[in-house]
Parts: C-alpha cells; sequence; structure tokens
C-alpha cells in the first residue's frame, strides 16, 4: 500500500511521548533501533485518505468525523497483508501514556527513502494526519518543508 501526503507542522507535543524508554524499548523491537523522538506528520486526502482510514479500522481505532462513505470504502480495501503491531502503553508517576498500532513502512521523498513506521495512537484529535516514525529526524534527512509531498509505501 502507497499513501502519498503533505508534510504538515503539528503540535509539536509528540516528543513528550516519543522518548519515554517504554516507547522507544517498543520501537527498538519493531525497527531494530531506537527512533527520532517526535514525529512527522502527513495530511492525506481521498485515496490516500481512504488507505489511512483502512489501517486505522484494522487497528481498531475510532475512524472519529470521517463520513459513513468513506468508512464503507475504506473497509474494502484489502490490508490483510500488513501486520500491525501494538505499541503498549503505560503509567509513569500517576501519568497515563497510552498505547497505538504500528505499521512498518518506507519513507521516499525524491530519490531517496528510510525505514520507518506509521504511528496511530489510541487517541488523536486527526483521522487525516498520518503520523511517521523513523530513526532519522526526518525533517531533517530530507530538508523538508510544510507542503512538500512525500509517500510511504508500507510493508
Amino acid at each position: 500500500m502507497r499513501i502519498t501526503g503533505t508534510v504538515s507542522s503539528g503540535l509539536g507535543r509528540a516528543h513528550i511521548f516519543m522518548a519515554q524508554k517504554h516507547y522507544q524499548d517498543q520501537f527498538q523491537n519493531l525497527l531494530g533501533t531506537s527512533v527520532w523522538p517526535g514525529t512527522l506528520n502527513l495530511n492525506v486526502s481521498d485515496n490516500d485518505l481512504r488507505s489511512y482510514i483502512a489501517l486505522r479500522l484494522k487497528s481498531g481505532i475510532d475512524t472519529l468525523d470521517a463520513s459513513s462513505e468513506l468508512i464503507e470504502q475504506a473497509s474494502s480495501i484489502d490490508i490483510s497483508s500488513l501486520d500491525a503491531h501494538r505499541v503498549r502503553g503505560f503509567l509513569r508517576d500517576g501519568v497515563s501514556f497510552g498505547g497505538a498500532t504500528a505499521f512498518k513502512a518506507e519513507f521516499t521523498f525524491g530519490e531517496s527513502s528510510v525505514e520507518c513506521a506509521v504511528l496511530i495512537p489510541d487517541l488523536t484529535r486527526h483521522y487525516d494526519v498520518v503520523e511517521i516514525i523513523s530513526a532519522k529526524f526526518l525533517r531533517e534527512h530530507f530538508s523538508l518543508v510544510d507542503g512538500d509531498n512525500v509517500t510511504i509505501v508500507l510493508s
């Protein structure tokens, strides 16, 4: 499955979660390395949004404001070959850190690509924003700016 999206700035809070050892240990198991303590956000629409909603459905994550028509279309996409990897949440000092689902992928911009994962948090504000994690600081590694179009290929 390919998903193309537009790079966009997030709330700048992902580092609070991504830097947690409990998460980093699980990302190490998933990708074979620790990951950059942040995410790269991609806005998706049309067929790419349908594909992303299909991933959300496979994850068991609420589709929030997606229309019933969009959910129905996403349900018809065959993603049975994609493995959903559970990222467990945890409690620390009385603070709850939620779980997520991750799908391994390859991030491509121009002629270059790096291994990554699509991370779908159990709790999120948007159903049309794909969050990408990688060992690389993707914005810097690819000199990305808001508005750049990039592609991820899920494997």
